[in-house]
């Protein structure tokens, strides 16, 4: 399957999704499903948008953060505190497939527009929450954002050097989990529905999601009473596995069995390490890695990671380089063959590359690269199909609800 064969209509085809999500968990998850060809119209409060669309940097005064994470929408504003706004959003719903929002807890409830209620409306209805601590337990109406999650999660106190503060994962994983996880929640209902006929509430807390993204830290302290602690780039049970210096950089290495470290002890010219009493089992290299290290790092003094990273490839060992997003945006394999920074056709911007969804489908393909939308610039054509007349629709313009 190449990259040719992927740009058709996407599995999702026909799926309505109602999209009034903000920021990064929420958005992130629906540009997958508009990705893969779902009909995703994002709603917006038309004098409080999504924030996003102010967040910089910006190309012609479009902001290139909500352009990458909301193409191949629909826009509709909405102003859902408005009771002409509650009933646009209504007969939406009739029709629609899925509603997701990222909200605190309680805010679709006071509009009056919580599950209770539209399910009524649309027994079939998926109905998706993300917020940072769920819909219930003691911590339900705390704000919650990425960094937050990644602190309370306990992955933050994971993170970093042995002897360093607790550290950041470097990208908003606790949004774009939480957005994926809402994705597996969707699509798990969609399948229940398919079944049942009825669809049904799915919730995702951002905390949870990144608790369970940890989960072989966890086995340790359940199973055996051990906590885990930082330790930067290095593995509890195995090594040589993690990152190591090059002549011009960083290198990744990843002996994950005793036959890996035996291809590599003869690929650097040293065989006789992996029939040394201190290297020949996982347990034995563990416990001498500070010896092994060096002898390592003096091979690798010399060399470049590309040298080290094409003879470790031929040799069968698991080793990659430490990219930067630069070395990455010209990848051949990355960036070439798997496409993952597709050009995007967005009127008043120059090929504008976004990051792709990491998904291929070798029948239905994904659905065409097509562009964001601007605030309201699909409010006609939706209003129309719900039979709102001319004069109808300017009126709601004139009363502020679009």
């Amino acid at each position: 399957m190449d990259q040719d064969a992927l740009s058709k209509n996407g599995p999702l085809k026909g799926l309505r999704v109602l999209d009034l999500t903000r920021v990064l968990s929420g958005p992130f998850a629906t540009m997958w499903l508009a990705s893969m060809g779902a009909d995703v119209i994002k709603i917006e409060n038309p004098k409080d948008p999504d924030v996003t669309r102010s967040y910089g940097p910006f190309i012609n005064e479009k902001s290139a953060y909500f352009l990458t994470i909301n193409h191949n929408k629909r826009s509709l504003t909405l102003n859902l505190k408005a009771e002409e706004g509650k009933e646009v959003f209504r007969r939406l719903v009739k029709d629609a497939d899925v509603v997701i929002e990222n909200f605190r807890p309680g805010v679709m409830d006071k509009l009056g527009l919580g599950y209770s209620e539209l399910c009524s409306i649309n027994p079939g209805l998926i109905y998706v929450s993300i917020s940072g601590y769920g819909t219930y337990g003691p911590y339900r109406d705390r704000p919650g954002y990425d960094t937050t999650a990644q602190a309370m999660s306990g992955i933050m106190y994971l993170t970093g050097q042995s002897d360093g503060e607790p550290t950041r994962v470097g990208s908003s994983i606790g949004d774009t989990v939480g957005g994926v996880s809402s994705l597996v929640a969707l699509l798990a209902a969609l399948y229940s529905k398919g079944k049942t006929g009825r669809g049904q509430m799915v919730e995702v807390s951002l905390v949870d999601s990144l608790i369970s993204l940890s989960t072989q830290d966890y086995i340790r302290y359940f199973a055996a009473g051990e906590v885990p602690v930082r330790m930067g780039n290095i593995y509890k049970t195995w090594t040589p596995y993690g990152t190591y210096k090059a002549k011009d950089g960083y290198y990744n290495l990843g002996c994950g069995t005793d036959r890996h470290f035996q291809l590599f002890a003869a690929a650097i010219g040293m065989p006789e390490l992996s029939n040394t009493e201190d290297y020949c089992t996982h347990a034995d290299r563990v416990a001498h890695r500070g010896q092994l290290d060096a002898i390592i790092n003096n091979w690798a003094k010399d060399k470049t990671i590309n040298e080290i990273c094409e003879l470790m490839v031929r040799s069968g060992v698991p080793c990659a380089p430490v990219n930067s997003i630069v070395e990455l945006s010209m990848d051949e394999h990355i960036a070439g063959a798997r496409n993952m920074f597709p050009k995007m056709n967005q009127p008043g911007v120059e090929d504008l590359r976004v990051t792709n969804i990491p998904v291929r489908f070798s029948e239905t393909g994904l659905a065409e690269l097509d562009a964001a939308p601007e605030l309201g610039s699909d409010n006609d054509s939706i209003l129309k199909s719900l039979g709102y007349s001319r004069e109808e629709i300017k009126d709601l313009s004139g009363k502020g609800v679009i």
